[in-house]
């Protein structure tokens, strides 16, 4: 077996590695003796280190404990006012449901109050009906009609009035603001003035422009109530045409209910109609007809309306009356129509003036004179137009006296008045009965009175004095017409109706003989309540019909013929009177009274009990009136 022997390589290999261990024995204990001498050093370093950070820790946990209390503190300040604010929430819902419980609690107590109201209305209702007669129950049913119509007329009239005055304002502040345009657009300057007074004749120069001016401004005032007056006709113009459209109809309708529609827009019209105849700019003589025929015709229909809403149907006459006031409007439209479309500034200025020959005032004058009359079927007491016969038997003996007897017996008749001169202008004519005119000037400006031929009897007197307060009643306006009759002679008058008209107090005096009220000797009398004096008469139908008469006797007593009334007339006055009838007099009962609201006035014949007429008063603008 041969021997194993190493190589050179293999020793060298082992020799060095020897070597590397024996060189790093003694390096390692270099490092650690390195290692040992600054670990003391590095330690008390680390120690103050250690040290400073704790104190700086501690600073900073305090303050970080302070800012954590804050916050802390906030919360809860913030938690105590979100707490106040959702107790006070919950007491707000708290009192709205208490508050919405008590309003259901009060509106079921208000429901149950007014089902037991209702419940209590229909036992009474029912009751009531269970011994309502069937009388009673169309009077019943007929009186809520009217309270309707008249409810439902007084709102048109309302809402009309309200436009109306709506309009005048706007076409007064237009008128303002125009005229007050055209005075700063011509105002005058002072510059051309002062130029004058440097130059020569200032004060000439001053004048003129003053006028020129003065003359330019009033021209156009002028002109402005020009258009308004012009606009006032046009809508006269368009209210003629809805009365005659109106009127056409009512002549053939024969429903109620059409007929309450159409009554009740021709009583608003009429209304309207005569506001704007007032407005005109002429003289209230040339429209005095057709002011009071458009006021008669409005209570005509007002009261015809009245019948139709109680269920009662037109009679002939109503009927009659509705053909007349057609043929009358038809008529004043054409020369209205005809006015309207001719009219222009220029002719409105002239009737402004007062032009006689202006196209406005002759077209009234001729509707005036030859168209316009108050409707048949109005008067303004029971009789009160009766003037039939025309001779005058209770002067036929008497002397007949000269003008300068006129006016001597006319200075005594109006003694009291305090005349300051007294003149005859001439004669007249009334009903064939021959007459003076005579002028009565006193401070308070003039009067007229007519004075018969014959006996030298006033028939006729008429001031203009202004009336606007009120300061004497009815009773004492009767009074004082009573005793101004018996001034002129006129004795045994009895005061048979009265009537108001702002502050003017109509009267009309009926002969009294035996006890019996003579309707056909009637006087006019009218009484101004501000200053308690008589500012006019009328007295023809009393000149043409008085007579002494002999005694009349009825063949029936008064209750029997109360008897032939209707039985729901409440009567409150009973009397016996001579009342005129187709042209004769006739002796009757008068019975007035009361029934559904409206007044009437019922007379029966006294010797065969028969209803031989009756009137029913109607209100109008100017007071109470018979129809």
């Amino acid at each position: 077996m041969s021997k194993k022997v190493s190589s050179g390589a293999e020793k060298a290999e082992e020799l060095t590695r020897k070597n590397q261990k024996t060189a790093e024995k003694p390096t390692a204990k270099k490092t650690t003796a390195k290692k040992t001498q600054p670990a003391k050093a590095k330690a008390e370093s680390t120690k103050k280190t250690a040290k400073k950070q704790s104190v700086k820790k501690t600073k900073t946990k305090k303050q970080i404990s302070e800012k954590k209390l804050k916050k802390q503190q906030a919360r809860e300040q913030k938690k105590l006012e979100a707490q106040k604010i959702r107790a006070e929430k919950k007491q707000h819902r708290l009192e709205k449901r208490l508050q919405a419980k008590q309003h259901r609690i009060d509106r079921l107590a208000a429901i149950k109050e007014k089902r037991a109201e209702q419940r209590e209305k229909r036992r009474e209702r029912k009751d009531m009906l269970k011994h309502e007669s069937k009388e009673a129950r169309m009077q019943r049913k007929a009186d809520e009609r009217q309270a309707k119509v008249e409810a439902r007329v007084a709102k048109r009239r309302a809402a009309a009035a309200e436009r109306q005055a709506r309009r005048e304002h706007r076409l007064k502040v237009r008128a303002e603001k125009r005229a007050d345009r055209k005075e700063r657009q011509h105002a005058p300057g002072f510059g051309g003035w002062l130029a004058a007074v440097i130059a020569l004749g200032v004060t000439t120069l001053a004048l003129g422009s003053m006028m020129t001016f003065g003359w330019m401004n009033m021209n156009g005032m002028q002109a402005e109530m020009a258009g308004v007056h012009t606009q006032s006709l046009y809508e006269l113009n368009s209210i003629v045409d809805n009365l005659d459209t109106n009127l056409a109809k009512a002549r053939v309708s024969n429903s109620s209910n059409d007929q309450v529609r159409i009554l009740s827009d021709i009583a608003i019209e009429s209304e309207m109609a005569e506001v704007i105849i007032e407005r005109l700019p002429v003289d209230c003589r040339l429209t005095q007809n057709m002011s009071s025929f458009v006021n008669k015709m409005g209570d005509s229909a007002q009261s015809m309306l009245y019948a139709v809403a109680r269920g009662d149907k037109l009679t002939d006459s109503q009927k009659a009356t509705i053909e007349y006031m057609y043929d009358v409007n038809l008529e004043m439209k054409r020369i209205i129509n005809e006015l309207t479309s001719s009219s222009s500034p220029k002719e409105m200025m002239r009737a402004m003036k007062g032009n006689e020959d202006s196209l406005m005032i002759t077209s009234l004058g001729e509707m005036e004179n030859n168209v316009v009359e108050t409707p048949k079927e109005i008067n303004d007491g029971p009789f009160a137009d009766n003037v039939k016969k025309v001779t005058a038997k209770n002067l036929e003996n008497l002397e007949e006296i000269n003008a300068t007897r006129a006016e001597e017996l006319a200075s005594n008749y109006f003694k009291s008045y305090n005349p300051t001169g007294v003149r005859c202008t001439g004669e007249a004519v009334a009903q064939k009965l021959d007459c003076f005119n005579v002028i009565i000037s006193t401070d308070d400006g003039e009067m007229l009175a007519q004075i018969t031929k014959k006996g030298g009897k006033v028939v006729m007197f008429d001031s203009y004095k202004d009336c606007s307060d009120k300061n004497f009643s009815v009773e004492r306006c009767t009074d004082i017409a009573t005793d101004f009759l018996n001034a002129l002679g006129f004795n045994d008058m009895k005061a048979v109706w009265t009537s108001e008209n702002g502050t003017t107090c109509n009267l009309n005096f009926a002969y009294e003989q035996n006890g019996i009220i003579y309707y056909p000797d009637m006087i006019k009398v009218k009484v101004c309540e501000e200053r308690g004096i008589v500012t006019g008469m009328e007295g023809l139908a009393y000149m043409l019909n008085h007579i002494e008469r002999p005694a009349s006797q009825a063949a029936i007593s008064k209750e029997e013929a109360r008897e032939s009334l209707n039985a729901g007339l409440d009567v409150e006055v009973a009397r016996l009177t001579v009342i005129p009838l187709d042209g004769e007099e006739v002796l009757a009962y008068e019975f007035y009274g009361n029934y559904g609201g409206n007044d009437y006035y019922v007379y029966i014949d006294a010797n065969t009990g028969d209803e031989v007429q009756l009137f029913t008063v109607v209100g109008t603008a100017q007071g109470k009136a018979l129809m």
